[in-house]
Parts: structure tokens; C-alpha cells; sequence
């Protein structure tokens, strides 16, 4: 519709411009007419009365006998007044002509983007405004432990705004590569939700921002003995050393794992325990750094360095709960297998029986019956054979009962809870501290397995973790990390780097991200 307006619009404009030339015409002969007029009668035989005797006829009299000024003056000013209309409608014309980006059009709306340039768009406002979701989220931790609940509400809630701004914008993304909507126009649109809803969260983080580091001390304003560097110092560096001490827990809770399971089941947390001692040495030197800077008075520079530290000892937190999680994860995975088989087999007696409920062919049920036996035939095997991974193998047991279309029993539905939350929880982890290597499309997928699993849907909030976190792995590999082998003032800066901590602005890694939307995540003037 827009383009058949647009396309009507020179012709419109066609039309009264020959409706204008003809009105000059017009008026040009109208012109002519009166000037030819007094010529055409001066000759006429036709009778005049007599005027009455007196002075009034003597005075008439000369004018019958040919054409007087008067007749001659008029139409003459007639035709120059239409020449003269006729002339500016032609000059104006032409100016517009002339000033116009494209002759004869009318350009009244923007260009359309392309659907590529429109999706790139809506990709890197997903990707931001996710970073600073996370970003806020971590230091408002070190900010809510130093001031409370109370005095961070306003904070708190423009988190909690933003984060309900960026799950839309990713539920609006999800149903655009799902080919929702279809029409084109609509499309478009929907790309333009993503863009405005991702917006609207970096706005309610940036808006808050100022007053945050109003509470912490950490604007131009110099730090006061219970506000500022120095106290958040003194609690940015007990965490540390409480994560210190758990590190090394960490690592022999690993080593154990290694030897109880089998290999598959401490592989989400491989590698966790050294990336978590690389932040801390990061965490280490900025401290360190950002004391200091509170020794000489340096206010700014110690807020730079204080919130690159932070941010290095909340991912090494991760990490090393990760590893803690994942172990206790497992041993209650343990725990549950020999119920699980015991309600699968249930299940599947049930089914035989004819007392369960589905909607399945004779023929599919018994093909999925005959699946279902072998899994969990398997899974006794493993159990009497040796080390195995119970959470792959709680995975199986729910997956084959499901496959039935039978009601889960109550130990299978914890089973596949406990199972779903370790899968988001694990892409949780390695998205966190990778994300400055990671795109779109993982956290994407990530956003729809929490979705599904706060919803219910268990199986697929589990599959589609799983998604979620292979896709980032191979976008870390595929990243690299560009600053190995560095040592010294720039140890950890890899680290910090890959996981978000600095924006990599600058050769150091540049400033670090702090609570806020896009305009305000790197204060320069920290």
C-alpha cells in the first residue's frame, strides 16, 4: 500500500502542474482577447443612441467615433498580470526540481534496512544488552553485601526490569528464527521489538547507574570511612581469600570425582579450578593496585582497578561453585537411579498392562517399550560394572519413560527436575565467564531453557542447555584467548578479557564493565 501511495504521488504532481499551465494559457488569450476586441468594433456600423443636448453630449461625443485609452490600457494589463503568474509558477517549478534528491519523487519515508543489516542489528543489541544484564548483576552483589537490601532497592528493581526487558526481547528473537511471523512487513516489525526491548533495558540500568556510584563513593567525590574504595576493598578482598581457600577444595573435590564416576561426568566442570586461579591472580594484582591508588588519594584510579578485581573474584566464585554444584549435583543423581529405574519399570509395566495413558500405536508402543527395556537393562549394567555417570544416566531413564506419552511418577519428575537445572546451570556457568567470546546464539538458546524450565518443560529446558552450551564452546575455541603468555602487571589479562570482566577496549584489556546500560558500562573517568 505504502508503495502504490508513493507511486501516485508524481502523478499527482504531474496533473497540477497541467492544470497550472493551462490556467496561464488561459489567461494569456483571455489577454489577447481584450487587446483584439476594440480593433474588431472600431469600424461597426452600429447605431448609438443620441445623447441629450447639452454639456454631458458634447463631452460623449468624440469617443463614438473610435477607441478610447481606457479600452486599450485594460486588457493590456491583463495579459502581463497572467504572463507574469505563468513565469513564477515556472521558476518555482523548476527550483523544486532542482532541489529534490530524486526528480519527480517524493522521498516522505527513510529507506527500508535489509533483512540482514536489520538481523545484525538485532543480534549486537542482544549480545550488549545481555552483557550488562550480567555485568549489573555481579556488582550489584558486592554492592547489596556492603549497604543492604533497603538502600539497594532502587538498583535491585532496575535490574529486575531489565532482565524481564531482555527475556522478551530474546522470546520476540526466538520466535523470528522459528519463522514467526511470516509476513514479511510483520518481520520486521518484530526486529524492531527486539531492538526497542533490549534498549529499554540498557535505559533502566543506565538511568541508575550515577546514583549507584553515588552510594558507593566511587564518582568524583573522595571515599569516607564507612563508603567508598576502602571499604568495598576490605570485602572484595575477604571474599578473595575465601575463595583461595576453596579453590584448592575445589581441586581435590574434582580429583574425587574423577575416581567415583566416570570420565563424562565431571566433564561440564574441566579445566574450572585453573581458569578460577588465573582470575584470582588477576583479582591479586588489581587489588593490590587499587590499595595503592587509596594510599595516594588517587580516587579514580582506584574505582578502575577496585572494579576489576571485583569482577574477577565474582567469576572465580562462579567457577568454583560450579565445581561444587556439579559434585552435589551427582551424588544425589546417585542417589535417585536405583528409584528411577524402579518408577521407569513401573512405567513400562503399566503401558504393557494397557493402564497407562497414551496416544501410541500398538505397533509404536511396542517399539518404544522394546527401547525403553534396553535402556534400562543398560543402565543396570553400568551400575553393577562399574564407575558411570549418574546424571547421563537419570537423563536416559526419564527420556525412555517419556517416550511412553505415560503420567511421570513422582521419582521420575525429580529426576528430570534435578537433571534440568544441572544442564541450565552448567550453561549458566561457562557462558558467564566466557562471554566475551560468545555470540548471540547461545545465549539465545540459554534464555529459552530458562524460560522452559521456570515453565515446566523439563525435557526440552534440558536439551536445549545442552544446545546453549556446546554452541558456546565452540565459539570459545573458535575465539582463542589472545593474550596468553603474558606475565607479570598483565597476568589473568587473558582471562579477564574472555570472560567480560574488561572490555578490550584498549592493548590492557581497557576499562572494566561496571552497573549499567550501554552508555554507561565503562566509565572512562574511573
Amino acid at each position: 500500500m505504502t508503495s502504490s501511495l508513493i507511486r501516485a504521488r508524481p502523478r499527482r504532481a504531474t496533473a497540477r502542474i497541467r492544470v497550472r499551465v493551462a490556467r496561464a494559457v488561459l489567461g494569456a488569450l483571455v489577454g489577447a482577447g481584450w487587446l483584439v476586441l476594440p480593433v474588431m468594433t472600431a469600424e461597426a456600423r452600429t447605431p448609438v443612441p443620441v445623447a441629450p443636448v447639452g454639456t454631458v453630449a458634447s463631452a460623449a461625443a468624440p469617443q463614438q467615433d473610435g477607441t478610447s485609452a481606457a479600452d486599450l490600457v485594460l486588457p493590456l494589463i491583463a495579459g502581463v498580470a497572467a504572463l507574469t503568474v505563468a513565469g513564477y509558477g515556472y521558476l518555482r517549478r523548476t527550483r523544486r526540481a532542482r532541489t529534490r534528491t530524486t526528480p519527480g519523487t517524493v522521498s516522505a519515508h527513510p529507506p527500508v534496512p535489509a533483512p540482514a543489516d536489520s538481523e545484525r542489528q538485532a543480534r549486537a543489541a542482544l549480545r550488549l544488552a545481555d552483557d550488562c544484564v550480567r555485568t549489573s548483576r555481579e556488582e550489584l552483589a558486592f554492592v547489596r553485601e556492603l549497604f543492604g537490601e533497603k538502600r539497594t532497592e532502587p538498583f535491585t528493581h532496575a535490574l529486575r526490569a531489565a532482565e524481564t526487558e531482555l527475556s522478551a526481547a530474546f522470546a520476540i528473537w526466538r520466535r523470528y528464527e522459528e519463522g514467526v511471523p511470516e509476513e514479511p512487513g510483520a518481520r520486521r516489525q518484530a526486529l524492531v521489538g527486539v531492538v526497542g526491548r533490549c534498549a529499554e533495558a540498557g535505559r533502566r540500568l543506565d538511568a541508575e547507574a550515577a546514583a549507584l556510584d553515588r552510594l558507593r563513593g566511587l564518582g568524583e567525590e573522595p571515599a569516607d570511612g564507612e563508603r567508598g574504595v576502602g571499604a568495598a576493598l576490605v570485602t572484595a578482598e575477604e571474599r578473595f581469600r575465601e575463595l583461595a581457600a576453596r579453590a584448592v577444595t575445589a581441586q581435590q573435590t574434582l580429583a574425587a570425582l574423577r575416581e567415583r564416576y566416570a570420565p563424562s561426568a565431571g566433564g561440564p566442570v574441566t579445566g574450572y579450578v585453573e581458569q578460577a586461579k588465573d582470575r584470582l591472580v588477576f583479582a591479586t594484582a588489581r587489588l593490590n593496585e587499587a590499595r595503592q591508588a587509596v594510599d595516594t588519594g588517587d580516587a579514580p584510579r582506584a574505582a578502575r582497578q577496585l572494579r576489576s578485581g571485583e569482577g574477577a573474584v565474582v567469576q572465580a566464585g562462579v567457577l568454583v561453585d560450579g565445581v561444587e554444584r556439579l559434585a552435589a549435583q551427582l551424588r544425589e543423581a546417585a542417589r535417585l537411579v536405583p528409584a528411577a529405574l524402579t518408577g521407569a519399570e513401573a512405567e513400562l509395566a503399566a503401558a504393557r498392562r494397557g493402564t497407562g495413558r497414551t496416544s501410541l500405536t500398538t505397533g509404536e508402543l511396542h517399539a518404544r517399550l522394546a527401547h525403553a527395556d534396553g535402556v534400562l537393562a543398560a543402565v543396570r549394567e553400568e551400575l553393577t560394572a562399574g564407575p558411570y555417570d549418574p546424571l547421563d544416566a537419570l537423563r536416559r531413564i526419564v527420556r525412555a519413560a517419556e517416550r511412553l506419552d505415560g503420567a511421570r511418577s513422582g521419582v521420575l519428575g525429580t529426576a528430570a527436575l534435578l537433571v534440568a537445572r544441572s544442564s541450565v546451570a552448567g550453561a549458566e556457568e561457562f557462558l558467564a565467564v566466557h562471554r566475551g567470546a560468545v555470540g548471540t546464539e547461545p545465549r539465545a538458546r540459554l534464555a529459552e531453557a530458562v524460560r522452559e524450565l521456570g515453565a515446566g518443560g523439563l525435557a526440552r529446558a534440558d536439551a536445549v542447555a545442552r544446545e546453549a552450551r556446546e554452541l558456546a564452546e565452540r565459539e570459545v575455541r573458535a575465539h582463542g584467548t589472545p593474550f596468553v603468555g603474558t606475565e607479570g602487571a598483565a597476568a589473568g589479562l587473558a582471562g579477564a578479557v574472555l570472560g567480560g570482566i574488561l572490555l578490550a577496549e584498549d592493548p590492557d584489556g581497557g576499562p572494566p564493565a561496571a552497573f549499567g546500560g550501554p552508555e554507561t558500562r565503562s566509565r572512562h573517568h574511573l
